[in-house]
């Protein structure tokens, strides 16, 4: 007699059950809230985490070792890893976007970007300083076509 594995069903399950199912398998294998997001986002999640129950984790080697490189790669700081240094504008680039009949003149930095002599971090944040609503920077600034994914 062979055993079967249910995991490939389990998995399955999760395309075709509703929201309101995932939210509830959701609470069933992490013991929290589901989290707002997509329903993509909780069936990735949800599928991972019943692989990892199933057949079990990452080894706590494989742990250090990416935390290692991940340390190695952006010296330890966590939000700088989140931006793609292929997609970052070099340091001293001047970033020049017109708003409303005025010029805006940014720089880039080694830690973000500077306008009008104030440091900032995220392109993101400078956008909604200039324009006094939420933006994305990359967008904002033309550096990312909003139509295409990077």
């Amino acid at each position: 007699m062979t055993n079967i594995d249910p995991i490939p069903a389990r998995l399955a399950f999760l395309k075709a059950a509703s929201t309101i199912e995932l939210k509830q398998q959701w609470r069933d294998l992490f013991e929290t809230a589901p989290p707002p997001f997509n329903r993509r986002y909780l069936e990735s999640r949800l599928a991972y985490r019943i692989q990892e129950l199933a057949y079990g984790g990452l080894k706590p080697e494989t742990l250090r070792r990416l935390e290692q490189l991940g340390e190695d790669l952006d010296g330890g700081n966590r939000k700088k890893s989140r931006i793609r240094t292929d997609l970052m504008p070099i340091a001293g680039t001047r970033l020049i976007r017109e708003w409303q009949g005025t010029e805006q003149v940014v720089t880039v930095t080694q830690d973000g970007f500077e306008w009008q002599g104030r440091p900032y971090r995220s392109i993101s944040a400078l956008a909604r300083a200039i324009t006094g609503t939420r933006w994305n920077g990359w967008v904002f600034f033309g550096l990312k076509n909003h139509r295409s994914r990077a």
